[in-house]
């Protein structure tokens, strides 16, 4: 390759006026044209594109980056207000100086570059911009091809991300890495007294793996020492990287004063773990650790807890949650989804106290493996299931195994038809109870006719049940239905269900409140006839009684499972209007009204010998959804007794959010004493929560659920976000549900949480944004920082 050569033989400074920005000098080799024309567009892209009329600004053709072809070097500039310089030897420019090379700028007030070590000297206000990354300092001295070499003094700025800081003096090693003694980094954007910066012995920064690593370092917050370590990672930009996540710190009343220490591995861009100490003042140090991975085929995550000699119960305590799905192809999957806990105490005493703020606590754990398939209108479920159950839940049946068969095809000919088949052995742990096989058939048969202002459907479907059952109880047991004498082993049962869904739709042109609406009507009649059948001897494997609401009203059956099909001969009747806006097809409001006739009492109870209720008619079902303008909206729904003069059931919500992170919420639960709930208790609580500003950085966050009945506070949250430009901390004391006590009253927790996040440095949430979300409908944490820039938004 011949040497690189200068277009004039010499260059020397002259008496004319001096012109501004001198193109002194342009170092090229053979082989650069076609270069260029490599980099350059085709098509239409390759041309500017005028905006309006001949004297507009154009856009140019995009900015792209090409690589050189083998055998081919970059060009170097030169330019300056004054310079001289010796061909093929080295050139001194003063004034306004500049030496560029592709993505390499050294901009100074005086500049000396020898062509054969192709090293430049800066001196006098220094830049030097190298791949994202500028530095400023008096004087700088780099190999231009191998950017190498070290500026003293030198303050930096990683455009990319706006992170900073300054140093004594910095080496630059390569393109992407650079080592720093004595330095300081930060994120935010202000030049002088950041909210939090990290200083260090030495600094290694390396943009080609967006990580730099502190060492000796330690980070400080409004200008106080808050955490040491002798080697300290932490990333360039918002993706992940393994190292020490900031520590967090709670206090609750089932663990005491808390605090964890986690560590992110990395370990390849699918696939990482969280290992992440507990200390807690009043049952030891918790060891917990996550492994997630992802696939085209697979995924899932891994979470083990232990705890060593916890020192309240001097046990060993432990959990396991593994989900994991998989992909085999051709419709075929499988699926994984275990947890398991040490002892019935181990949700009350350390389960709340994870990341999740949750009401109540769980006593049923699932563990189950199955297979699926899925293909057209064949879909397949064969899986083993079972239950973990703490006391005081009553254990549910397991099914060991099930194989589940659904086949459904829609619009042959205006016909739906269908089946399902499913045999399932079911077991329980509670000793005595009935258990044994189940296998039934449900196929079903529908024609549509849908047309504009009108549809009717009428519908055929068939039970078909056997049972095999393997042990009979002798007395009732918890967790299984009472038994009945005479009761078999083995039986069969056939039980027909025909139903006929009907309505019309009108809708005219309203004006309301200065406002066009289209206003709709919509009658509905929904009749279900099911002989009776009696079923006393059908154990109850999986079945409840359904609730009574909007979703349920125009169902066939009055139970969810299918141990029992409930006899029918009645008809629904319904109204519903709809107010929507005619510009965009928003649902502004809707109103509905439902109730059920009876011409024949229901006799199937899920209890045998339970007295079938004799009404004529069910309660009256009521529902309206509004939603007016600046940020109001309203849901209410009410359930009530005509015979009686009774309100069975309401509840009535309103939420206002005029704004972003501006939200009210106002609700009120109501069920009668004689109806059953979760606690077979009344419930009358009023439920307020919210997210609103105090000052344009400061955020109130709270709720309360109280129960007017017992006079007491079910669960309430109250706390506050702070949003600075680089930092955040947010604050939340929490009063939780927690299970019942021994007296079999309700227990509860006290929690409370403290958040500080340096933006730019790492983001954990240690619970308290959870928290917020979970109490707070409508919740909306701060906003994340703007996308990194391009490397050209700033370009020099």
């Amino acid at each position: 390759m011949p040497p690189r050569q200068f277009p004039v033989s010499k260059i020397k400074s002259d008496d004319q006026p001096r012109r501004r920005r001198l193109v002194v000098a342009l170092l090229s080799v053979p082989g650069l044209m076609p270069a260029l024309a490599h980099a350059q567009l085709v098509g239409d892209a390759a041309y500017p594109a005028p905006l309006a009329g001949a004297d507009s600004l154009r856009l140019a053709p995009q900015l792209e980056e090409r690589p050189l072809q083998s055998g081919q070097q970059p060009s170097t500039f030169l330019l300056s207000d004054k310079a001289t310089g010796t061909s093929d030897e080295d050139m001194a420019a003063k004034g306004s100086a500049e030496v560029r090379r592709t993505v390499t700028v050294i901009k100074s007030d005086a500049l000396h570059y020898d062509q054969d070590t192709d090293m430049a000297d800066a001196f006098g206000n220094v830049r030097l911009i190298n791949n994202g990354v500028s530095f400023v300092g008096p004087e700088a001295h780099l190999k231009i091809e191998a950017n190498e070499g070290f500026m003293t003094n030198p303050k930096y700025r990683f455009n990319l991300t706006g992170g900073s800081g300054s140093a004594e003096r910095v080496d630059m090693i390569d393109n992407e890495r650079a080592r720093v003694d004595h330095g300081t980094y930060t994120a935010c954007a202000c030049d002088t007294d950041p909210a939090w910066y990290i200083k260090g012995t030495s600094f290694d920064f390396d943009t080609g793996a967006e990580e730099g690593i502190a060492h000796n370092g330690v980070l400080f917050f409004q200008g106080v020492p808050v955490f040491a370590s002798p080697w300290l990672s932490f990333p360039l930009t918002g993706d992940r990287r393994s190292g020490l996540l900031p520590p967090t710190f709670s206090i609750s009343s089932t663990t005491g004063f808390e605090a964890t220490i986690p560590y992110y591995f990395n370990i390849a861009p699918n696939r990482d773990l969280t290992v992440t100490p507990r200390i807690m003042t009043r049952r030891g140090v918790l060891g917990e650790a996550t492994y997630r991975y992802l696939s085209p085929t697979y995924s899932g995550s891994f979470t083990g807890d232990y705890l060593p000699n916890d020192r309240e119960t001097h046990t060993n305590r432990y959990a396991i949650f593994w989900q994991h799905r998989q992909n085999f192809g051709g419709g075929f999957g499988g699926y994984v989804n275990y947890n398991k806990v040490s002892d019935d105490q181990y949700p009350e005493d350390l389960g709340n106290a994870s990341n999740q703020f949750l009401n109540g606590t769980q006593l049923l754990y699932q563990q189950e493996a199955g297979l699926t398939y899925n293909n057209g209108p064949w879909s397949v479920l064969a899986r083993e299931q079972r239950w973990q159950t703490l006391q005081p839940s009553v254990p549910p049946y397991a099914r060991e195994p099930q194989v589940n068969v659904q086949y459904n095809k829609y619009n042959v000919g205006g016909f739906d038809y269908g089946a399902e088949l499913d045999a399932t052995r079911f077991t329980i742990t509670t000793d005595g109870a009935t258990d044994g096989n189940r296998l039934y058939f449900n196929p079903y048969l529908s024609y549509g006719v849908n047309a504009p202002g009108y549809f009717i459907t009428p519908k055929v479907q068939w039970h078909f049940a056997s049972y095999d059952l393997s042990h009979i109880a002798s007395t009732q047991v918890a967790g299984s239905s009472p038994p009945v004498a005479g009761q078999p082993k083995n039986f069969t049962e056939s039980i027909p269900t025909l139903s006929f869904d009907t309505g019309l739709v009108f809708d005219r042109s309203v004006r309301l409140f200065g406002q066009d609406y289209i206003q709709t009507l919509e009658p509905r009649l929904y009749y279900v006839y099911t002989p009776y059948h009696n079923q006393d001897f059908a154990p109850i494997f999986d079945t409840a009684e359904a609730d009574f609401g909007l979703a349920e009203i125009y169902t066939p059956n009055t139970f969810v499972g299918n141990d029992r099909v409930a006899d029918a001969n009645r008809i629904t009747a319904g109204l519903t209007t709809r107010f929507i806006n005619p510009a965009t097809g928003d649902e502004r409001a809707r109103f509905v009204i439902a109730q059920q006739y009876y011409f024949q009492s229901q006799r199937v109870t899920i209890t045998p010998g339970q007295l079938p209720e004799q009404a004529k008619h069910s309660d009256l079902i009521a529902g309206a959804a509004i939603k007016l303008g600046a940020g109001f909206a309203s849901e209410t729904a009410f359930q009530y007794n005509v015979d009686n003069n009774q309100l069975v059931r309401s509840s009535v919500g309103f939420a206002f959010s005029p704004e972003t992170r501006k939200v009210i919420n106002v609700g009120y639960r109501y069920t009668r004493s004689n109806q059953t709930t979760l606690v077979n208790e009344p419930i009358n609580q009023i439920l307020v929560s919210g997210e609103w500003p105090l000052t344009n950085r400061l955020y109130a966050v709270g709720r309360v659920n109280y129960d007017l009945a017992s006079h007491r506070l079910v669960d309430g949250l109250v706390g506050f976000q702070y949003d600075a430009d680089c930092w955040a901390f947010g604050f939340g004391m929490q009063r939780y549900a927690n299970g019942v006590n021994t007296q079999g009253q309700p227990s509860s927790g006290t929690r409370v949480l403290a958040q500080l996040t340096f933006k730019g440095l790492s983001n954990v949430d240690n619970g308290l944004v959870s928290a917020f979300r979970a109490s707070v409908a409508g919740y909306q944490p701060p906003p994340a920082p703007p996308p990194p820039l391009a490397r050209y938004s700033d370009y020099e």
